[in-house]
């Protein structure tokens, strides 16, 4: 079965990433950085060891978000940047074929064991099973 795992984050934490930290976001060091790569990578290799790895990405800040709609006439209309009421969005994912909805589970406590600096932000990480055949009325 083909599992989505998502992470979480806001613009927030992007920006105490980058050494830009605030109230609810304490500043990332090169050493936290470093900390959780490492764990993320390690993650990636094994599930690439294991043939479970589709794919994973980590987006670009929230701040790069484009949103399109169409008008009344089908035109599109371009909107930058998450609302500011925006509070989380997507951060980042991996794509698996996992085995079970228990082992997709355990991948996700991995994730969420993910070391951060003390203060920062927790997130749930999100499975969302992909559904290959659609909605059915049968």
């Amino acid at each position: 079965m083909k599992y989505l795992v998502m992470v979480q984050g806001s613009q927030v934490d992007y920006e105490a990433m980058v050494g830009r930290g605030s109230a609810g976001s304490p500043a990332w060091n090169k050493a936290d950085l470093k900390t959780m790569f490492d764990h993320m990578n390690a993650i990636n290799t094994e599930l690439t060891a294991n043939g479970e790895m589709l794919d994973g990405q980590g987006l670009a800040a929230p701040s790069t978000t484009r949103f399109v709609t169409v008008d009344g006439d089908g035109r599109p209309v371009v909107t930058d940047g998450p609302y500011a009421e925006t509070k989380e969005v997507l951060a980042g994912y991996w794509l698996l074929d996992c085995a079970s909805l228990d082992r997709v589970t355990e991948i996700a406590a991995q994730v969420a064991r993910c070391p951060a600096p003390a203060g920062s932000p927790e997130y749930a990480v999100v499975i969302r099973p992909v559904d290959e055949q659609g909605p059915s009325q049968d």
